[in-house]
């Protein structure tokens, strides 16, 4: 199968890459970031998805499945007009361009902090949930909004295979992601009298859901879940993190200071309400099974970034788009 991934470039991506490419699919891969030494197989493209040179690499490839990966989160990029033109621009771009080319089968992947935290939400979420608490966290506005552009095509295009996804956090030793940027640190922050679940899988297993997803290709949304989720509490004793618990006010003004991590004040609802979302119905569609528990996803973690030598969150350095679209020299 020709595959196409978009935001190639990502930890996850090229771990997703990767397996497609182990399993047969002749895969090109789109990104405006680098990636030294990419494998010899893929047909790598150093462009943004958005760039109107993107069109000339789905005439030349004309792939039957694209996997969107070319979003990013608050945490990981500047403003709110930058973020929207990344997700939701960029979103509307891909499906616009699957539909010219006539691809029959798209891949979004999002998150699972699409549902929202709050005091008031169910704790385990179903696919046909609407997403809540976004007024608290406008942040995560414009995923949001990306998300609910990605399902129209469920309707708008019966004719093709729309799937998408809504991953936990993710895990590694990549120490990419959002739960890996507030671990990272050399504490871990939390609001006193609060200790939510956390929901999460091991990097390794969020490509293979990918991947899973591609070849059986699932129509609708699915929420894509791992092992089960732990408290707070016991995720900063696993990666061997003291906790520091203070009153919600108190804890915002210390945000970014002694060795607490850098959130927006909207993101401390998450730190007090938890996100579990319940995977059962993708697990059906496609027989995705997780491979590593949550010790050892954790263990993983905290063995490639010990306590005694905390590092700032892992960034792969954005790039200029290209001008044109020719192949990356290897």
């Amino acid at each position: 199968m020709r595959v196409m991934v978009l935001g190639c470039s990502g930890a996850v991506a090229r771990l997703v890459v990767r397996r497609l490419l182990a399993a047969g699919h002749e895969v090109s891969g789109i990104d405006a970031r680098p990636w030294h030494e990419p494998p010899e197989a893929l047909a790598l493209y150093r462009q943004d998805a958005r760039h109107r040179a993107t069109e000339e690499l789905f005439r030349r490839h004309r792939p039957e499945c694209v996997v969107h990966m070319a979003t990013v989160s608050g945490l990981e990029t500047g403003t709110s007009e930058e973020r929207e033109r990344i997700n939701l621009g960029g979103t509307k771009a891909v499906f616009d361009r699957c539909e010219r080319w006539g691809v029959g089968h798209v891949v979004f992947v999002g998150r699972h902090t699409f549902y929202g935290a709050g005091p008031e939400l169910p704790l385990y979420h179903r696919e046909d949930e609407p997403p809540q608490a976004v007024s608290s966290y406008p942040q995560l506005a414009d995923l949001v909004a990306a998300d609910l552009f990605a399902s129209t095509a469920l309707w708008r295009r019966p004719d093709a295979t729309t799937t998408i996804l809504r991953l936990v956090y993710t895990l590694g030793v990549s120490g990419s992601g959002t739960l890996a940027g507030f671990l990272r640190g050399r504490r871990v922050p939390m609001v006193m009298g609060f200790d939510p679940l956390f929901q999460f899988m091991h990097e390794e297993d969020a490509a293979l859901a990918i991947a899973r997803a591609v070849e059986r290709r699932p129509r609708g949304v699915f929420n894509v879940a791992g092992p089960r989720p732990v408290p707070l509490s016991v995720v900063a004793r696993e990666v061997s993190r003291p906790v520091v618990a203070l009153p919600e006010r108190l804890l915002a003004l210390t945000l970014g200071h002694a060795g607490l991590p850098r959130l927006e004040r909207g993101a401390l609802s998450h730190v007090k309400y938890p996100i579990v979302v319940d995977g059962a119905a993708f697990a059906s569609a496609t027989g995705f099974s997780h491979q590593h528990d949550e010790l050892t996803t954790l263990r993983t973690f905290a063995a490639a970034f010990p306590p005694d030598r905390p590092a700032a969150p892992v960034r792969i350095p954005a790039a200029d788009p290209l001008k044109s679209a020719d192949p990356v020299a290897r």
